[in-house]
């Protein structure tokens, strides 16, 4: 079989949305509730916090187009760090749509591994099956929020390169949303023979009080995302110019 690096390829970007879901100077790492130590860097010697910052931005922004205050505004981002771009190179994207599709399992999260794999193994990329699976090690998800367990598993089973998240499940539970309240670092780290190794670096925390805007109106009565206002017959937000 012929050798494979996505490092090679030209970048293609899926804009196909279906998470569930000024920043914190410093990420937190929620305790993983395990015997032994976890085996995660909290922090990437070569990527600086003001780039991870800028990625949870992005699946922000993803999160909220075209609607600027969607009721579940849970975005995800993939990205490439290993090429020589210093900010990393965008490959494909997810956000939650599963109330317009009828799938509860269509996530952010869930929506960015299979666009991912769409274009993989489309005439863009032309990888066969393996290449495909192969691609996601040298990659970085995303998230706005942290991935319940469902997707907290995809990522695992994936077999991404680092994860990165902003609001966390217990962030959200505060904020009256319903969740599995089960941290991802839990269930990433709970593989038992996997094919691939964990991730190299698992970092929380990251942009949260910008993501936080987001899921804070829902069931929180905090103030609506920009763009939006509460409307006089509506305890919900909505755009400005449809009030």
């Amino acid at each position: 079989m012929k050798s494979f690096s996505i490092a090679s390829l030209p970048l293609v970007i899926s804009l196909t949305t279906s998470c569930t879901h000024s920043p914190a100077d410093s990420p937190s790492i929620s305790p993983v509730p395990r015997n032994k130590p976890p085996k995660y860097h909290t922090t990437s010697p070569k990527i600086p916090l003001s780039v991870r910052k800028h990625w949870i931005h992005q699946a922000n922004t993803l999160a909220l187009f075209p609607y600027p205050c969607p009721f579940a505004a849970f975005g995800t981002v993939i990205v490439n760090h290993t090429l020589d771009n210093p900010q990393g190179t965008l490959i494909c994207t997810g956000a939650n749509q599963n109330s317009l599709a009828g799938n509860p399992t269509l996530h952010g999260e869930m929506a960015a591994i299979n666009n991912c794999s769409s274009i993989f193994v489309s005439s863009a990329y032309n990888m066969t099956p393996a290449e495909s699976l192969a691609a996601f090690k040298d990659l970085s998800l995303y998230t706005n929020a942290e991935s319940c367990p469902m997707c907290a598993a995809a990522v695992r089973w994936a077999g991404f390169r680092e994860y990165v998240y902003g609001v966390s499940i217990k962030e959200l539970i505060e904020l009256g949303w319903g969740q599995l309240d089960i941290g991802s670092e839990e269930v990433i780290g709970s593989g038992v023979g996997m094919r691939d190794q964990d991730p190299e670096v698992v970092l929380g925390g990251v942009g949260s009080e910008e993501s936080k805007v987001l899921f804070g109106w829902q069931f929180a009565g905090g103030d609506c995302p920009s763009g939006c206002e509460r409307g006089e017959r509506s305890d919900g937000c909505l755009p400005v110019e449809l009030e």
